[in-house]
This record gives structure tokens, C-alpha cells and sequence, in this order.
């Protein structure tokens, strides 16, 4: 008699952190699927409210679930261990405070089994529906990410073209590329992205597959510059990579001052990472006066940066009560000597 029960089609893998809120009507959105055959992996990921006890009574109920222990460690840690554990050989990433559509992975099954075996697909995503807390809609101007591998590639460097908590994933692919890494924290999944793309092909499915919930406090919002930084130093690595040269990020568990990227990744890497931080919080007061404030400084320091845009900045540092910030990149604008290194 086999003592293992056969392998699933699909694992589905989430980690929870502090997620009593939502986190019930996430995992019935899962079990209501209308395609069954997988496994649930449920990883609560050092929360200090109700979730454990949430996830214990489901697995109770459901034999499809099974719990995986935390290594106190934070959430690329925890998706690694998913991904570890994980039986299948395809990973639907599910967040702890989404709801899954309930046909999401009958169409996502059905369009990996589709798609011939020399295609060699790594990662296939879905649209999703930006809801608020209460799970109403939330009107956003229209986005469609590219389809085919072609039109993600294409438009890889402006951002993640694939939603992380909508994508199935091949497991095989995410281990021998070397699953999510560290220093990559906040854009541990666009950084998966790129050197996905150098392993096989990608694609999207149009629909609207999940209930993406988007409110102030969760931890895409707090951490919007660092995710910026991130995001920009993991498309210097795949260049490099794509260069046939060393990624110098490879075995980092924590990324370098940007004052140093130029050693890294060549002259202007600072500069380019700087840039893009500040077209992701330009037009945000909080973001600019926090922790995107040396960022702005330093572009118009270091990089001698220019333009309207960043009077209009300094404009907003005003109006959001900081006049010091505010005169600090005027007088930088205008070319005053000895602009203060900080203020």
C-alpha cells in the first residue's frame, strides 16, 4: 500500500502575517474552487493575532490543507518555504487577504495544459480587480499587461508586467533559478521575474482571475521607496546577467549604500536607481519628505538634475511643511554652492 497519497496538479502556497481581517474569506475563496485537485500550503509567518488559529480551524475542516511551519524569518523566507514544500509542479500564489475568483485555477490548469511541452512556460498570470477593504471595486484607470512572453518582455523594465498574487509558477523553474532572494526585499518578486525571463517564457491571461484588496496599511504601501530601489537594482542585475557578466547581487543578503552601485554595476547606476525612485514618489508629499527625500536631494546633488518636475517637488515639501527640504532643493536648482547634504 502506497503511504503517500499521489501528487496534486497544482499547490497553492500563502503566507499570512497578521492577517485576521481577511484571512477567512481568502481561504474559503480557495476551497470553493472549481477545479480541486491541490494542495494548500498555509504558512503563518510570525503573526501575533488571530491567524494561527484561523488557519488551525480550516485545516480541522479541509484535508487538502496542510500547515508549514514558520521560520521566523519574514516573507521571502516563508515563500521559499512554500516553495520547498511544495508537491506539485505548479504553485499558485495565493495572498492572505485576496479572494480567488472561483474558476481562477480551472482557467490557469487548462491554459498551462494547453500550451505545447517546447514552449518551456514558467509563469503564467492573470488580471486583477482592485477592491477596497470591503471588497467593493475600487476604479482605477484602465491597465492590460501584455499576453504573450514577447510583450512582457518588451515592457519588463518599467515594472512587474505579471501580478505576483495572481501567477502560477513552475516549481521546478523557481528553485533552479534560486527562489526569491533577500535583498530583494519588497521586490522579491520582480526580481524572481527577470531571472524567470531568462529561463523559459511568460505569459497573462486577460481575465480578471482575483480580488486584489488594496488599503493604506498594508506593506506595499509603507515601503514604497525601498521597493522602488529594489525594483531598479534587480534590472541592473538582469542586465548584467543578460551581458553574460557577473551579477554582483547574487550572494548579498542586504543591498549596498547607493552611493556605491556605481562600483557594482558601472558608472550611472546610482543615478538610473535614483531616478527611478523618484517616478515612483514624485508626486507624493509623504513618500518625499520620508524616506524618498535623500533621493530627490541627491538627484538634483549629485546628478545635477533639472526641471520643472522638481520645482513642482519642492512646491509640494512646502505646502506638506517642510521649508528646509523645500529650500534645499531650490537652492540646488538654482546652482547655489554648497548645497546642504542634508536638511
Amino acid at each position: 500500500m502506497n503511504a503517500h497519497p499521489p501528487s496534486p496538479a497544482l499547490t497553492v502556497a500563502t503566507s499570512v502575517h497578521n492577517g485576521e481581517r481577511f484571512l477567512d474569506a481568502a481561504i474559503d475563496s480557495v476551497l470553493a474552487q472549481s477545479f480541486g485537485n491541490f494542495e494548500f500550503l498555509l504558512l503563518d509567518d510570525r503573526s501575533t493575532d488571530g491567524t494561527a488559529q484561523i488557519i488551525a480551524r480550516h485545516a480541522q475542516r479541509d484535508r487538502r490543507i496542510r500547515v508549514i511551519p514558520s521560520l521566523h524569518k519574514g516573507r521571502v523566507a516563508a515563500l521559499n518555504s512554500l516553495f520547498d514544500a511544495a508537491r506539485a509542479a505548479w504553485v499558485a500564489i495565493v495572498d492572505g487577504d485576496d479572494i480567488q475568483h472561483p474558476d481562477r485555477f480551472a482557467r490557469q490548469m487548462a491554459e498551462i495544459a494547453r500550451r505545447p511541452d517546447g514552449e518551456r512556460l514558467v509563469v503564467l498570470g492573470a488580471e486583477v480587480q482592485m477592491v477596497g477593504i470591503d471588497g467593493q471595486p475600487i476604479a482605477r484607470p484602465a491597465f492590460r499587461r501584455p499576453l504573450d512572453d514577447a510583450g512582457i518582455r518588451a515592457n519588463l523594465e518599467i515594472g512587474a508586467q505579471l501580478s505576483h498574487n495572481a501567477c502560477v509558477v513552475s516549481r521546478e523553474a523557481v528553485r533552479a533559478v534560486g527562489g526569491y532572494r533577500p535583498a530583494y526585499r519588497h521586490a522579491e518578486d520582480y526580481d524572481l521575474w527577470l531571472r524567470l525571463s531568462e529561463a523559459g517564457s511568460m505569459a497573462n491571461l486577460p481575465d480578471r482571475l482575483v480580488d486584489y484588496r488594496i488599503y493604506p496599511d498594508q506593506v506595499s504601501s509603507r515601503h514604497v521607496v525601498e521597493q522602488m530601489r529594489n525594483t531598479a537594482i534587480a534590472w541592473l542585475a538582469h542586465r548584467a546577467r543578460s551581458a553574460g557578466l557577473p551579477d554582483p547581487t547574487e550572494h548579498i543578503a542586504t543591498m549596498p549604500p547607493l552611493e556605491e552601485l556605481d562600483a557594482w554595476f558601472g558608472e550611472g547606476a546610482a543615478r538610473y536607481v535614483r531616478r527611478r525612485i523618484l517616478d515612483r514618489v514624485i508626486y507624493s508629499p509623504e513618500a518625499l519628505s520620508g524616506d524618498g527625500w535623500t533621493a530627490l536631494r541627491d538627484h538634483v546633488r549629485r546628478d545635477g538634475a533639472r526641471g520643472s518636475r522638481l520645482w513642482r517637488a519642492a512646491a509640494r515639501l512646502v505646502r506638506a511643511g517642510h521649508p528646509i527640504k523645500a529650500s534645499t532643493i531650490a537652492a540646488g536648482l538654482i546652482g547655489v554652492p554648497g548645497l546642504s547634504s542634508g536638511a
